[in-house]
């Protein structure tokens, strides 16, 4: 009796083999998550806000800023082009990142 040849097995196919095994799912990400110490957000004293204040006047559309600001729980800090300065909004676009004003810690413009 003659044994038939084998077909190769698709790349694809092989591939996967030797692909990661995930027993858990979603625990690397939920193990990440548990890692970030959440903080308070901090109250501008008066002369903070002043100097915040000073320093968004000095921001204009398509220059490079850097911001600090508060969101979830967490302070970001962000670096990239100005977009857009809504004050009637109160909005600060940097990139395609929307930051409320009152959720702004710390601005200044970039140097180029």
């Amino acid at each position: 009796m003659a044994s038939k040849p084998k077909q190769k097995m698709p790349i694809e196919e092989r591939a996967k083999q030797f692909m990661p095994f995930a027993a858990l799912r979603g625990l690397p990400d939920a193990l990440a998550a548990k890692e970030k110490i959440l903080v308070p957000k901090i109250e501008l004293s008066p002369e903070m806000e002043e100097e915040l204040d000073r320093q968004m006047h000095l921001l204009k559309k398509g220059e490079m800023a850097t911001v600090v600001y508060f969101d979830k729980g967490e302070y970001i800090k962000i670096t990239g082009l100005v977009a857009r300065i809504d004050v009637t909004s109160r909005l600060l676009q940097i990139v395609n990142t929307k930051i409320p004003f009152a959720d702004i810690l710390q601005v200044e413009k970039a140097d180029k």
